[in-house]
């Protein structure tokens, strides 16, 4: 699934081209990526209808198109979803969910999501912070991101590190690709106990993700294939730049000892055998 980079290029290419204007229509295509909005497809197509877009948001994964009004179209991208932006009347793509088209002809924005994992939903005053993720904690990208608090939650979880990273609830924003490489920076292993650890290990590892993450921005993100894209269909190049995730068997660029794949949490974690070793306490 996309993780914080990938969802903040998009938010950025939305911004660009849905700030500021008057929404004409909405076409529901499949009623699935519209199911968490349970008054039903008409509805959600009925409330949108001459709203006015502000600037788009995000908080960790999760993204939201304000309105004007004080209400917000809550988005989710799960693994498939994309947003595309697209002139009137440009072929629609073999996935095409949901469109939007705009008072003005400079074109529509299209939610495209070939598995249907994702989806739109109305929120009612959610322009500030949708009340649907307002127990999704701050990322380290906000302003208001605070180290300290994030640091206390993760020592007092008394669980794995990489399961405090992917925590949503205790920051957000970190999925398996970035905690690979966040962990495999700070030299730490994935299953160190969070109550053994110093609180300046645990703000390292924080500016650690906070830094792979931000490389990865500046290159739009990381796409394995064509299931991220950005709103223009580009695909982001942050995976020639991994350093362990899905590096089974190559060298560690430190020290050339193979890259090791794990089973973790049903899904899979990388690291180098010397310099992220098993420690002495462990929290699977």
């Amino acid at each position: 699934m996309p993780e914080l980079p990938e969802v903040e290029v998009v938010r950025r290419g939305l911004a660009e081209f849905t700030t500021g204007r008057t929404i004409d229509a909405v076409e529901v295509l499949h009623p699935r990526p519209v199911r968490r909005h349970a008054a039903g497809p008409d509805d959600f197509v009925a409330r949108l209808k001459g709203q006015v877009f502000a600037e788009p948001a995000r908080r960790g994964k999760y993204l939201w198109l304000p309105l004007v009004s004080g209400d917000a179209v809550l988005t989710h991208l799960g693994m498939s979803g994309q947003f595309r932006v697209q002139p009137v009347g440009a072929p629609d793509e073999a996935h095409l969910r949901v469109r939007f088209r705009f008072a003005d002809d400079r074109g529509e924005v299209r939610f495209v999501d070939q598995r249907m994992f994702g989806g739109l939903s109305y929120s009612e005053g959610g322009a500030e912070l949708p009340a649907e993720i307002a127990h999704i904690a701050r990322d380290p990208f906000d302003p208001l991101f605070d180290p300290d608090v994030a640091m206390a939650k993760i020592r007092r979880r008394k669980t794995g590190l990489k399961r405090a990273l992917l925590d949503q609830t205790v920051v957000s924003g970190i999925g398996n690709i970035y905690a690979d490489e966040a962990l495999w920076r700070a030299k730490l292993h994935y299953a160190r106990a969070t109550e053994t650890m110093k609180p300046f290990q645990i703000k390292g590892i924080l500016h650690q993700a906070h830094e792979v993450m931000a490389e990865a921005l500046n290159v739009g993100g990381t796409s394995f294939d064509a299931l991220y894209v950005n709103v223009n269909g580009e695909s982001g190049y942050f995976e020639r730049g991994l350093n362990v995730y899905g590096q089974e068997g190559s060298p560690c660029p430190r020290d050339g000892r193979p890259i090791r794949r794990e089973p973790f949490m049903n899904r899979s974690s990388y690291r180098c055998p010397k310099c992220q070793p098993v420690p002495r306490q462990v929290r699977w």
